[in-house]
């Protein structure tokens, strides 16, 4: 429940905003926070429609009404980055975590049951160019994790996801990114729960180790991540994780830590708006003393002394 007018305010503001980006949606708060977390953003790559969504709400529901005013000439391809939620589309109903893909049919009523705070990267692909690479398949499921073309296809988008650069398109580059994105996606959506990966990538240690590696890179922002979540996503037990781990003389938390410190690190030095302490919760640490010993012992200096540091340089 909202606790009070500027809180509500905010929410109705946030609402505003999500309507114009990503269509007409009923949004719900939650009743299990009562402060609300809400960020909309709009990119645009050549025509290609990219929101980011960041919010705690209790529900979000698209419900067509009038074929004439409702815009359903999209899908939505969703990329999770941060929390969980379910998605539920006709008789199809699937949770997404971190680093997980889904494909949503804007023509169809669905609503999303955030699992406490959300983030995720939504692409507006054209729901005609998808429906004829996709034939009589429903244009709704979860893309599978052990496929080689979801694989792709979230190395393809990693550099949108990281901000790693500012879109200076040219004339063509939406379509080809949006033909690239169907392309992949298709082979790789499933009409349900997420598969457990194929026999023979868990009989390839290598395979698995890279597949682990990538599920760990999705997911450095979700503080809840751990090795138990990991295996699970994998479908392998935690003593096999482990062991797979040990052959690459590396453990599973060793990996996660580093890679949140060094992700950190950038942050740090890239930019001077957000403070440590946001910095270092954006990359999943809880707590900002043991963020600071582990960053220490990581590189030398401390959060304060690295980004002067760099700033200097």
């Amino acid at each position: 429940m909202l606790a009070n007018t500027e809180a509500t305010r905010a929410f109705e503001d946030w609402r505003s905003q999500l309507r114009a980006v990503c269509g007409d949606f009923e949004v719900l708060p939650s009743r299990q926070h009562s402060l609300f977390i809400g960020d909309v953003g709009r990119q645009e790559l050549d025509g290609l429609e990219i929101a980011r969504i960041r919010t705690n709400v209790g529900l979000l529901s698209r419900h067509l009404r009038c074929p004439e005013v409702d815009d359903d000439r999209h899908c939505f391809l969703v990329f999770q980055r941060v929390g969980k939620q379910i998605v539920r589309q006709g008789d199809r109903s699937f949770e997404l975590a971190p680093g997980d893909v889904a494909l949503i049919d804007s023509a169809t009523p669905f609503e999303i049951e955030p699992l406490g705070l959300i983030e995720n990267i939504s692409f507006h692909l054209s729901r005609d160019d998808v429906r004829r690479r996709m034939g009589a398949r429903a244009l709704c499921g979860k893309l599978s994790a052990s496929s080689n073309a979801s694989r792709m296809l979230s190395s393809l988008v990693q550099p949108i996801h990281n901000n790693d650069f500012q879109f200076q398109s040219m004339a063509g580059d939406g379509r080809a990114l949006q033909e690239a994105l169907i392309a992949l996606m298709a082979p790789a959506l499933t009409t349900g729960e997420q598969p457990a990966p194929r026999k023979e990538v868990l009989g390839e240690p290598q395979m698995l180790f890279s597949l682990a590696l990538r599920l760990i890179e999705n997911s450095l922002q979700d503080c809840s991540f751990d090795p138990y979540t990991l295996a699970d996503r994998l479908g392998v037990s935690v003593r096999r994780l482990y062991r797979l781990f040990e052959m690459e003389g590396e453990s599973v938390c060793r990996v996660v830590l580093r890679r949140r410190l060094q992700r950190s690190a950038e942050d740090l030095l890239a930019s001077g708006v957000e403070s440590i302490t946001q910095v270092a919760f954006k990359w999943g640490f809880v707590d900002a003393a043991h963020f600071s010993r582990a960053f220490r012992r990581q590189f030398g200096l401390s959060p304060r002394e690295y980004r002067l540091k760099g700033c200097a340089a």
